[in-house]
C-alpha cells in the first residue's frame, strides 16, 4: 500500500504502524515506552502524529497504517503536543541529573534534548516516590520513573514471572513489585533484565565500586579480579566501541592500571567448571543418576528453580558457577602457595549479570573458615565507570595478557560460556572425549548455537543416544520443566540460562539503546560473535586440554569429582518462599 510521510511516498505492508512507515521513509518519529517485540503499548504518547482526516493525534507506535493515508510527523500539532507530553513527564520526575546513574545516558534526557526543553512549566505537587535497595543487585527508586511499562513487559514476556506491575491509579501511579515490595521480599530472579530495558535511572544495580576501591587503598589487603568471558565483548561499548568489539586485552591492561595485585580470567573457572560438571554428568548417565541433568552456572536461573521448581532440585548440577569456583580456589590453594593469610585476599569479579551480586552472598558460598569466595562482584557497566574514574584511557590502550602464574590458563571452551549454548558446547566437548575415549575431530557443536528458541541435538556417543537442549530466558525453560515434572523430558543434560542470549545480555552488561533495540542490528548475535572468533583463535580448544588445571588436580585437588574438589567447587539449594 503506498502511504505518504511528510509528503515522502512510502510502500508498506498491511499491519505495519506508522512508526515502521516513517522508519522506510528515513523519518525518526521519537519515542520513550516502545520497544520493538517487547513493549508496543502506546502508553507514554512521546510518539503522537497528525494523521489527515482523524479527528485527534495519534501514537505512531501502534497505529497501522492503511492505503493513501497521509501522515505528518513534525506539524505544528505533533510537536506541540509531544513537547508538552515530555514536559508533563518531568513535572514528576526528580531532576536531579547530574548524581544519577544513567546521566548522559538516559533516554528522557535525550529526548528533552532533541525537543529542545529548557523550562519546566509544570510546577506542583509529586508522586509520593519508593525507594528500594534491600535486595543483594537492583535498585529501585520511583521518582525517576516515567510509568513505560518496559520493565512489566520484561519480566513477563521474558521471564514469564511478572512480579512487576503497575499500582493505584492517577496521580498515585507507580511501578513495582506487588504491595510495593521489595525486591528482596518477593520471587524475583535478580537477572536484571528489567535494569536493561529502563529508559531512565528508576531500576538500577547496587553499586559496590567504592567497597572495591577502599580494598585496593588497604596496604593489609591483597586484591584479586577476575573477568567473565561475556565483558569482554561488551566493555568496549563503555568507551564508545562498535557493539561486538573484543577488548580482551585492553581490559587486562586497564585492571592492572587500576591497582589490582592479580587479574584473572574466569575462563579458568569455566574450565574448571567443565571438568566438575561432565564428570557429574557422566556419573549420572553411566549409573543411573537424576536425569536429566541440568546446568547450574546462572545464579538467576539457580534462584528461578529455587522459588518456582523446587520438586526439581534433584536435577540441577551440584556444581558452583565459574567465578565462584575460581573464588574458592583463590581463597585456599592460592593462599598456600604464595604464603598468605587467606583473611587478608579480597576477590573481585567483574560480571555481566546482578544475580552474581546475590549470588556471592549466598551462605553456601562461604568457606570452612567463614570466608567468602568472593567478596565483591561488579557489573560490566560498574567496571567502565571505575575505569573512566581513574582516567583511563581504554581505547588506547595496548593489549596485554590476564596474569599467567597457577590461574592464568584457558581454553577456547571457557570462552564460549558466555553465550547460549557455550556451556554445553564445552561439555560436549569434553564428555564425547572422555566417553569415547578418542579424539573429537570437529569440536563445533552448531546445533546448540543462536539465539532463537530452544536449540537441542542428539549425539551418538558409543553407539548411545545422548539427547540434550539449550535455553536461555525462563520463558523458554518453562516447557522443559514442566517436561520434567511430568516424566516426559527426552533429554538428557539440559543447559538453562537466566537472561535471553545468555551472558552476552546480562542484567549488568552495557546498555543498548532503544534505538538499536528497534533497529535491525542483532546486538545479542554481534556481541556473541566476539567470543566464538577468540575460540577459534585459541590454541586449545576443550577444558580437559588446560595444563593449569590438570596440575590443579594432580596437586591440590585430587581428581574431578573428589571429596576436595566437592568441598570447594560444589555446593547445594534450598526451597525459596515467594512472599517473605
Amino acid at each position: 500500500m503506498k502511504v505518504k510521510i511528510n509528503n515522502i511516498e512510502v510502500e508498506a505492508e498491511a499491519g505495519d504502524t506508522i512508526l515502521k512507515a516513517a522508519e522506510k521513509a528515513g523519518i525518526k518519529i521519537p519515542t520513550l515506552c516502545y520497544l520493538k517485540g517487547l513493549n508496543e503499548a502506546g502508553c507514554c504518547r512521546v510518539c503522537m502524529v497528525e494523521v489527515k482526516g482523524a479527528r485527534s493525534l495519534a501514537a505512531a507506535c501502534v497505529y497501522p497504517v492503511s492505503d493513501g493515508m497521509e501522515v505528518f510527523t513534525h506539524s505544528t500539532k505533533a510537536l506541540s503536543a509531544r513537547k508538552k507530553t515530555v514536559e508533563l513527564i518531568l513535572s514528576n520526575h526528580n531532576k536531579l541529573c547530574l548524581s544519577c546513574i544513567r546521566n548522559q545516558n538516559c533516554e528522557l534526557q535525550e529526548l528533552s534534548q532533541d525537543l529542545g526543553i529548557r523550562d519546566f512549566p509544570y510546577k506542583g505537587a509529586m508522586t509520593k516516590p519508593s525507594f528500594d535497595d534491600a535486595s543483594e543487585g537492583i535498585v529501585r527508586d520511583t521518582s525517576k520513573c516515567v510509568l513505560c511499562g518496559r520493565c512489566v513487559s520484561a519480566c513477563q514476556k521474558i521471564q514469564g514471572l511478572g512480579i512487576l506491575g503497575y499500582q493505584e491509579r492517577g496521580f498515585k501511579a507507580k511501578v513495582g513489585p506487588v504491595f510495593d515490595r521489595s525486591f528482596s521480599k518477593v520471587d524475583c530472579m535478580e537477572c536484571g533484565q528489567c535494569v536493561n530495558v529502563c529508559p531512565v535511572g528508576a531500576l538500577y544495580e547496587k553499586e559496590e565500586i567504592h567497597r572495591v576501591i577502599q580494598a585496593l587503598n588497604d596496604p593489609d589487603k591483597h586484591v584479586i579480579v577476575q573477568t567473565a568471558p561475556a565483558v569482554r565483548a561488551s566493555l568496549g561499548e563503555e568507551f564508545g566501541l562498535p557493539i561486538g568489539t573484543r577488548v580482551t586485552g585492553k581490559m587486562a591492561a586497564a585492571l592492572r592500571r587500576i591497582g589490582f595485585d592479580k587479574v584473572y580470567d574466569t575462563n579458568f573457572g569455566a574450565d574448571l567448571t567443565i571438568m566438575e560438571e561432565g564428570t557429574e554428568f557422566i556419573e549420572r548417565f553411566t549409573k543411573g543418576g537424576v536425569l536429566p541433568m541440568l546446568t547450574s552456572c546462572s545464579p538467576g536461573w539457580v534462584r528461578y528453580i529455587e522459588f518456582e521448581y523446587p520438586d526439581l532440585l534433584d536435577h540441577l548440577s551440584s556444581c558452583k558457577s565459574p567465578h565462584m569456583m575460581l573464588g574458592s580456589v583463590l581463597k585456599s590453594h592460592y593462599p598456600e602457595r604464595i604464603g598468605l593469610d587467606p583473611k587478608q585476599i579480597f576477590n573481585v569479579s567483574i560480571m555481566p549479570c546482578i544475580a552474581k551480586k546475590a549470588e556471592k552472598d549466598r551462605p553456601e558460598m562461604v568457606n570452612s573458615d567463614g570466608l567468602k569466595d568472593v567478596d565483591a562482584v561488579l557489573t560490566t557497566r560498574e567496571l567502565g565507570r571505575m575505569i573512566k574514574m581513574y582516567g583511563i584511557d581504554f581505547v588506547n590502550l595496548p593489549d596485554e595478557e590476564f596474569d599467567q602464574d597457577l590461574f592464568g590458563e584457558y581454553t577456547g571452551a571457557g570462552v564460549i560460556f558466555g553465550a547460549t549454548g557455550g556451556v554445553m558446547e564445552a561439555a560436549l566437548r569434553t564428555v564425547t572425549e572422555l566417553l569415547t575415549k578418542k579424539e573429537l575431530k570437529d569440536i563445533d557443536f552448531m546445533a546448540v548455537r543462536g539465539t532463537e528458541g530452544v536449540k537441542e541435538a542428539t549425539l551418538d556417543i558409543n553407539g548411545t543416544e545422548v539427547r540434550v537442549a539449550v535455553a536461555h530466558s525462563m520463558s523458554l525453560a518453562k516447557p522443559l520443566l514442566e517436561q520434567i515434572r511430568n516424566g516426559t523430558s527426552p533429554y538428557h543434560f539440559i543447559e538453562i540460562m537466566g537472561c535471553p542470549g545468555g551472558c552476552i545480555n546480562g542484567g549488568g552488561q552495557s546498555y543498548v539503546s532503544a534505538k538499536i533495540r528497534n533497529g535491525s542490528l542483532d546486538y545479542k548475535k554481534e556481541r556473541a560473535k566476539a567470543l566464538y572468533t577468540e575460540d577459534t583463535l585459541m590454541q586449545k580448544r576443550k577444558s580437559h586440554e588446560n595444563q593449569q588445571i590438570q596440575d590443579l588436580y594432580k596437586n591440590y585437588l585430587g581428581k574431578p569429582g573428589s571429596h576436595k574438589a566437592h568441598e570447594l567447587l560444589h555446593t547445594h539449594y534450598h526451597k525459596r518462599e515467594r512472599f517473605v
